[in-house]
């Protein structure tokens, strides 16, 4: 696999209106990117594009080494682990929570066939590795809000993804919540076995070191992409927001302020 995510001069349009603009973005083998745009910057669309829900209106996208055009995008989707807040809604209230994980080996919302005792242990150990061994057999809908995007992780894990896509996964959380689940993807990003992540957001501060590049999306058209201790610095994204900000590293993150003037 030459490249993870491949997306040469794309654009698409719906309604007469461009909503994704001549994009180019290459992600290689061993990294983990933060793909960060305000709401309505086009970040959802090229995801759904990168998932193969949408086709490029112009333009060519290669996704795991797979060419669309070239590959069922079906079987591709299969490699593709999709953590979004939006998923939240759709799980049964009385689910356990062990079955919530199991169900991403099916892709499915709810268990349809029997689980195995291997099934039972691999989400175990999927939930232990993130952190929330202690929700095993606890009602899905009586966890808190960082504990079940933790157990959608753990089931997008099921089935052993290639690209694991985190879509604000912090959003809604508190301060400790948020720092309790970013040590989770933190770990998880660092494993050996781990799979090639995206992790979409609109606040910097929740980009960890793991996430080495980092691409900024602004009216559906690339700002700028690369080193993240490059791109994340005050003068990048006070241009970036059209206002002056400050970035102060700390931890070997970046954190954002407004610039005030004297």
């Amino acid at each position: 696999m030459n490249s993870v995510i491949d997306i040469k001069d794309v654009s698409w349009r719906r309604d007469n209106q461009t909503i994704i603009d001549h994009v180019n973005w290459r992600v290689n083998p061993g990294e983990h990117w933060a793909v960060l745009g305000l709401n309505g910057s086009g970040k959802t669309t090229l995801l759904n594009m990168i998932n193969g829900y949408i086709w490029p209106t112009e333009g060519q996208v290669s996704v795991l080494g797979h060419r669309f055009g070239e590959v069922d995008l079906r079987v591709l989707r299969k490699s593709i682990g999709w953590v979004s807040s939006s998923l939240q809604e759709r799980i049964h209230a009385n689910e356990r929570t062990q079955h919530v994980v199991i169900s991403g080996k099916h892709a499915s919302i709810g268990l349809y066939d029997k689980p195995t005792e291997e099934d039972y242990e691999q989400a175990a150990m999927w939930m232990k590795q993130l952190g929330c061994a202690h929700l095993i057999d606890r009602v899905y809908q009586g966890c808190s809000q960082g504990e079940k995007q933790k157990i959608l992780i753990a089931r997008a894990l099921m089935a052993s993804p290639k690209l694991l896509v985190l879509d604000e996964a912090c959003n809604g959380l508190d301060f400790i919540s948020r720092e309790a689940l970013l040590k989770s993807i933190r770990e998880l990003a660092a494993a050996p076995e781990a799979p090639h992540m995206l992790f979409v957001t609109h606040h910097i501060e929740e980009i960890v070191p793991n996430f080495t590049h980092t691409i900024l999306i602004r009216r559906g058209t690339v700002f700028a992409q690369g080193r993240t201790n490059e791109v994340l610095s005050s003068a990048v994204l006070s241009d970036f927001f059209e206002t002056p900000v400050e970035v102060n590293w700390n931890h070997n993150r970046a954190w954002l302020s407004a610039a005030i003037s004297e």
